[in-house]
């Protein structure tokens, strides 16, 4: 029986290993798109949702103000969702000395709305005037050729939906290397995804739509009652109706920046919030394939739990880990050296001892209903 019981384990662990192996093939057949980037002519509206963020939106505004792209072809509208700091003053003076199109949209939070997000990016949607959204968060930074590399996408392949590339800021401490090893893994399976034609994760802080295909496919209708999921549900309304025309940008001129989290506390909430939503997905193949990563991670926790009963022996366990880890090592290491985060190659291997335990905890405290997002409490 223990027998039988070890080797169903090895046989699902080594159909990962051929998975990931699959995810390396993916992205290396992903190409950077090209385009004479001086004839580009797509009219852009950059939408950034923020609260409380008086001390990063400047950062984020000043990047736009040194873009490369065309003055002309893009705006800039951040809506501001009754911010209790002085984000409201940054945004003013900012408004008052542009040298960009910026329109300030404030909200305020009377309204009781279950994904305030959603709600920002709605209400700027109904102002913006350009065909192409582009999305990001007001704790981010982008590269002056970011437009344009998002623009070169859009003209060059035909995408009706672009998932860009998305890190962290310098590395400063050993948690913020852990962070950025296992968010550049989620980065690079979602790219891989897409290249497959099965497009699974992306991120909005570094989103691009046709503005006429976010209304042709009901925007954020069927999910808006969910607090997450402004990106992920609508890719894959996008990749229903437009089948090959969703794309991952692999161009490092596109990459944006974020702050890794300082606080387990918030850490804890932002990966609850991500984990919440894959039992709402609605395609059966992204569902499934939720569960079986769930799954394979779980079974590592069972093989340890096993070699300590003694059910297992300890060279048996190891062969189990080690079979997960070398492809998972080769596809991880690939993805930090294209975001330039070589220096937290070194720290693959603490998360991959960490992140069985962390998949199954996520996975099934998921299951559970309520987070906090920006000083408010959710369901």
């Amino acid at each position: 029986m223990l027998d039988f019981a070890y080797l169903t384990l090895l046989v699902f662990v080594g159909s990962y290993t051929f998975f990931t192996l699959g995810l390396y093939f993916f992205w290396t057949k992903i190409k950077a798109p090209t385009s004479a980037d001086g004839l580009l002519t797509t009219k852009i509206t950059v939408i950034i949702p923020v609260r409380n963020e008086a001390n990063t939106i400047g950062l984020l505004l000043k990047d736009l103000h040194q873009q490369t792209y065309a003055p002309t072809n893009f705006e800039v509208i951040v809506v501001n969702d009754s911010s209790t700091d002085n984000t409201a003053y940054v945004l003013k003076t900012f408004a008052n000395a542009s040298a960009i199109s910026l329109k300030i949209i404030h909200l305020d939070g009377q309204e009781n709305n279950s994904s305030p997000k959603k709600r920002a990016i709605a209400a700027a949607l109904d102002q913006a005037t350009g065909d192409l959204i582009v999305t990001t968060d007001g704790d981010c930074c982008v590269g002056p050729d970011w437009l344009t590399a998002l623009a070169a996408c859009r003209e060059s392949t035909g995408a009706r939906f672009i998932s860009g590339p998305v890190t962290f800021n310098t590395e400063y401490h050993l948690t913020d290397h852990l962070q950025t090893v296992e968010f550049s893994s989620l980065i690079g399976a979602g790219a891989a995804s897409i290249a497959a034609g099965l497009p699974g994760m992306c991120n909005g802080a570094n989103l691009a739509y046709d503005k006429a295909v976010f209304r042709e496919v009901g925007g954020f209708a069927d999910n808006e009652h969910l607090a997450s999921g402004d990106d992920e549900f609508l890719m894959h309304k996008v990749a229903a109706r437009y089948p090959g025309r969703v794309q991952f940008l692999k161009d490092r001129r596109a990459i944006v920046r974020t702050i890794a989290h300082r606080s387990w506390r918030d850490f804890y909430r932002q990966r609850k919030r991500w984990s919440s939503k894959w039992k709402h997905y609605q395609g059966i193949a992204t569902s499934l394939l939720a569960i079986y990563v769930f799954a394979c991670n779980a079974s590592l926790v069972v093989a340890l739990l096993g070699g300590i009963a003694g059910w297992f022996s300890w060279s048996e366990v190891g062969l189990i880990f080690v079979i997960k880890w070398l492809p998972e090592w080769l596809f991880i290491g690939m993805i930090l050296v294209f975001l330039k985060k070589i220096k937290s190659i070194p720290y693959i291997l603490p998360v991959q001892v960490l992140y069985p335990f962390y998949v199954s905890f996520f996975g099934l405290i998921a299951q559970s209903t309520g987070y906090t997002w920006k000083d408010r409490k959710l369901k």
